[in-house]
């Protein structure tokens, strides 16, 4: 059985990492979100409330499990707190919760730049959410951001000051009104002094954790076809969204990592810009998009909708180094009379089962699809894989031979209760 695992999502974001994660969470002893910020947006429904989460760990709802912010995230702490908040409200204590004294600190500065920058680009935007998490992380990798440890020092004032001044230049640069340093100072101190409790050194944490024979679940946010450096750049996210993330963003070693699960949706979805080879746009997405519930966490935004794309998958399997599939919606597709899947791409008259790195080329994919029969029965309330409409079965069973991966969970509805695990993982 493993003793760490991985969570991540295989294509574009919003497969459902939130639902699994809460699901495995039951069985571990850490949670630990290792890249990312609050543009992030998990929806978790049990015990028929639905919560949302943008920061915090899937974990949050089981107060025997240490859930972790890792170093490797940026955190909007203005928000971390109303998230604390409102959880709260809703009877859990957040006292399993902390953040590792590496995380970068997301200031109001980066939400304005963000915004600036985005609009600026005009027809050719990336799709951002604008919550500054692009320029947080500009600042980490120039060497000029602050992080938590700063933050809760007695040495913020004079940092803080420093940084104003300097975003200040930026912003008169680009004809924007300056921001006033002493109430953003006072604000943000009172915002440190409530954040102070929950800042540790996570990372000797996790390791002393490990040593220990704990059981430790990363979760990512966004998919790996938006990690920064494997996603269809440059319409990506601004970290490593793919498992590659989990050692940078949380300090436990590549020896450690015993499996990655890839969480998959049994269509494909994308928000924001940038190709997406097997998109279209009928009655049928419609349909799927109702269905699915398949607007954004955080936006709110309508989700893009398409088949399934097994060269997604199978380039996700490689840069993840997947070793199974938790397909999730497979419910969502119940009622149609067929189902394409793409098993590879066309281009330039050769057949590719890969992602090109130029976006222009993969503007000239052209997917190859396969036709599935579907089928008419609810299977919201099956307990098992053999319980499913024989075409359902045979779904999944192309979808595992397309990949190369083991269906290892599948989920038939929002609820926990809703999902088929056929191999225990933790």
């Amino acid at each position: 059985m493993n003793k760490t695992l991985v969570v991540v999502g295989s294509q574009w974001g919003d497969e459902g990492k939130g639902k699994i994660t809460n699901y495995l969470s039951e069985k571990a002893d850490f949670v630990v979100r290792y890249q990312g910020g609050d543009n992030a947006g998990h929806t978790i429904k049990f015990d028929g409330t639905t919560y949302k989460l943008h920061l915090i760990p899937s974990g949050v709802f089981n107060p025997q499990v240490t859930n972790i912010l890792g170093n490797g995230m940026v955190v909007n702490v203005r928000n971390f707190l109303t998230e604390i908040a409102r959880l709260q409200d809703q009877g859990f204590k957040c006292k399993n919760v902390f953040i590792s004294d590496r995380a970068h600190v997301l200031f109001d500065y980066h939400v304005l730049l963000d915004g600036i920058k985005e609009e600026s680009l005009g027809a050719n935007l990336v799709g951002t959410t604008k919550k500054g998490i692009g320029p947080a992380y500009t600042d980490k990798v120039a060497r000029d951001g602050i992080r938590m440890i700063d933050f809760i020092s007695d040495d913020f004032f004079t940092i803080f000051k420093e940084k104003i001044q300097n975003k200040n230049k930026e912003l008169i640069a680009l004809k924007k009104e300056p921001l006033p340093f002493l109430p953003l100072y006072q604000e943000y101190q009172k915002i440190a002094e409530k954040i102070a409790p929950f800042v540790i050194d996570t990372i000797s944490l996790l390791n002393q954790a490990y040593s220990q024979g704990k059981k430790i679940l990363f979760e990512g946010a966004q998919g790996a076809l938006l990690d920064v450096d494997f996603g269809s750049y440059p319409f990506v996210t601004s970290s490593n969204a793919s498992a590659c993330g989990v050692c940078s963003g949380s300090g436990l070693g590549p020896t450690k990592i015993d499996a990655v699960i890839g969480v998959v949706k049994a269509y494909s979805t994308r928000v924001g810009s940038g190709y997406f080879p097997t998109e279209f746009e009928d009655e049928t997405a419609q349909y799927i998009r109702e269905t699915g519930n398949e607007y954004g966490t955080t936006t709110r935004r309508p989700r893009r909708i398409g088949w399934f794309d097994g060269v997604v998958v199978q380039y996700s399997k490689m840069i993840n180094g997947l070793t199974g599939i938790s397909l999730m919606l497979l419910d969502v597709l119940t009622g149609l009379e067929t189902i394409k899947v793409c098993s590879a791409y066309k281009i330039r008259g050769k057949t590719i089962h890969t992602i090109p790195a130029s976006i222009r080329e993969l503007e000239k994919c052209v997917p190859i699809y396969e036709e599935l029969p579907g089928w008419k029965e609810d299977i919201t309330q099956v307990k098992s894989f053999d319980e499913l409409p024989e075409n359902a079965k045979n779904y999944i069973r192309r979808i595992e031979q397309i990949t190369g991966l083991d269906v290892q969970i599948f989920s038939v509805g929002p609820d926990k209760t809703q999902t088929i695990i056929r191999k225990e993982l933790f």
